[in-house]
């Protein structure tokens, strides 16, 4: 079957109607593209015409667009479902009581396995669409046009919530291990430490593999407490914190929107910085005697730096 007849299958097999890629009709917009090259020979073979309607009205905004509603969506509906399964003491309580928290533990990984196909579904369809752009174009015009999403941060295999329910599966699979009628979120995904190296790992569908590096940029250990950044790079959060020039007393909201990351130099990657809660769990699940060490290291830092804010504070109250 072709991956458009798959696609459509799918997103209309969908009970609630989800933002997609409309790749039928991207293909319908670039197969009318060749045809006017053809008739009018205009194209040179090597790179796209400076006036092609397809690229500056038509086909890259629509895509724009439809990346944006996707991943837009992936976010919310992933971190409302991690909320819930992260939920504790009087907010557990209350969900409990709204009726939220009445799905089983199967429901919950069959929820994360559907957000997980919505989002490599979605990520497959855009990558096959800018593949077959620059085949007819004969230029790299969707590479760059990749890149540009990426930068825009609708790049959807590259969301920290795409980290988190990888993450989340691990961690239900730990929980139950020992039951056997627990479905698989997706296919092998693992928490991996090669030459001492961690990372996330997941071997996905049509040759889809994802590979997250779990070392921490900065400290060049496992991420401690870690944080990632709208970029989408992964730091401790005391490490991100010092890079930010913030005390972990004012947090990353509180970076200037001049500091860089430490890995791609772009500014303004902190106030959306986002905690991943799921994959701290993991991590200290895993890696209990270093994070216990790391707990105590912390600690005493932690403790030094609420000391020195709250000794300024009380300078600056009495006019010191």
């Amino acid at each position: 079957m072709k991956f458009c007849k798959k696609y459509q299958e799918y997103m209309q097999g969908k009970e609630n109607r989800l933002p997609a890629v409309d790749f039928k009709k991207l293909k319908k917009i670039l197969k009318k593209c060749r045809e006017d090259f053809e008739s009018h020979q205009e194209h040179d073979g090597q790179s796209c015409p400076h006036h092609c309607s397809v690229c500056d009205g038509t086909f890259f905004p629509s895509l724009l667009k439809e990346m944006s509603a996707v991943v837009g969506c992936f976010n919310e509906r992933a971190q409302k479902l991690l909320e819930l399964h992260l939920a504790s003491g009087f907010r557990k309580y209350f969900m409990w009581f709204k009726g939220k928290l009445q799905k089983k533990h199967v429901a919950f990984i069959q929820e994360g396995k559907d957000l997980v196909t919505y989002a490599l579904i979605n990520a497959v369809a855009v990558r096959k669409i800018l593949k077959k752009y620059d085949k007819i174009h004969y230029s790299k015009q969707g590479q760059a046009f990749k890149s540009k999403a990426q930068s825009m941060h609708i790049e959807i295999l590259h969301s920290p919530w795409l980290c988190e329910l990888m993450a989340f599966h691990i961690n239900l699979r730990e929980e139950k291990i020992k039951s056997n009628k627990v479905p698989a979120l997706f296919e092998g995904c693992s928490l991996n430490f090669d030459d001492e190296k961690p990372s996330l790992s997941c071997e996905l569908f049509d040759s889809v593999k994802i590979d997250i590096d779990l070392t921490c940029s900065i400290c060049l250990d496992t991420v401690f407490d870690p944080v990632s950044l709208t970029c989408g790079h992964i730091f401790c959060h005391m490490c991100a914190c010092s890079a930010a020039s913030v005390t972990i007393v004012d947090g990353l909201k509180a970076a200037e929107p001049k500091e860089k990351c430490p890995l791609c130099r772009k500014t303004g990657v902190y106030e959306g910085s986002l905690h991943l809660e799921e994959l701290n769990i993991l991590l200290s699940r895993s890696c209990h005697e270093y994070w216990e060490q790391r707990l105590q290291t912390e600690r005493i830092e932690r403790i030094r730096q609420v000391k020195e804010h709250w000794e300024s504070q009380c300078r600056a109250f009495v006019g010191v």
